[in-house]
């Protein structure tokens, strides 16, 4: 079993790729453009039981995305797991947005789901499971977060319409929405590092857990969703935010 995080070299992705090194299962991490991030993920995975290497892909080409799928898959015996946590961060509001630049984040953010499961085919076999990371953000509207929600909503979208495609396969599809997590793409949405420090400082003291979403909590249900415990679970949003969003 060979595991594909997509992202995998930073921020949740790399904190995911932490949860599951210890498996042992060879980790394949996708990386798009941070050489030195990649190189220092592999180095500290390495060292945890599993085997580690980092590709470098755009997923939001379909090129690219399905070139990854392939080293993957032919990298390793049996089946492939795919977590997908790669994201593109571009904060603005729809009536301003880029057009070109707005499509481009909405391929990366939403459509890309499908560019790596289609070309998985022939590795997603019974026992394979997807997990796609989304936010709150794909159903609760935040300032300058529309490039980025309008994309999970329809990565979402896709779970559902490719479970009764997926599941007579063997093969789950499903999504874990963490809450708030400091990294460090809450700076390039806030707009710098001071006004990420005070999002996630208010992101700590209203959530009714009194804490922001941390790595083992989110890691752990992926973990969870790609075990064979998990068989019969298909088509959800897994919520992860120690009850931020809550409906009242």
């Amino acid at each position: 079993m060979t595991i594909l995080i997509t992202g995998g070299t930073k921020g949740i992705g790399l904190g995911i790729a932490r949860q599951l090194a210890p498996r042992g299962e060879p980790l394949v991490l996708g990386w798009h453009g941070d050489a030195a991030a990649a190189e220092a993920a592999v180095a500290e995975l390495a060292g945890q039981g599993a085997p580690v290497s980092a590709v470098r892909a755009d997923v939001g080409d379909i090129g690219q995305a399905a070139e990854l799928v392939r080293i993957a898959g032919t990298g390793g015996d049996g089946p492939l797991h795919i977590v997908h946590s790669a994201a593109a961060i571009y904060p603005t509001a729809l009536l301003e947005a880029d057009l070109p630049a707005f499509t481009r984040a909405i391929e990366t953010n939403g459509l890309s789901l499908l560019y790596l499961v289609q070309p998985a085919l022939p590795w997603l076999t019974r026992g394979s499971s997807v997990v796609f990371i989304t936010s709150a953000g794909a159903r609760t509207t935040l300032a300058n977060y529309a490039a980025l929600g309008c994309g999970k909503a329809l990565a979402e979208s896709l779970v559902r319409y490719l479970v009764p495609e997926l599941a007579p396969r063997g093969v789950r599809i499903n999504a874990v929405a963490p809450g708030l997590v400091a990294t460090t793409s809450v700076a390039k949405m806030a707009g710098g590092e001071a006004a990420a420090e005070r999002v996630l400082e208010r992101g700590a003291r209203s959530n009714p857990s009194g804490r922001l979403t941390e790595a083992a909590d989110y890691g752990a249900v992926v973990d969870f969703l790609l075990s064979d415990a998990a068989q019969f679970v298909q088509g959800q949003v897994v919520h992860v935010n120690g009850g931020a969003y809550v409906p009242g």
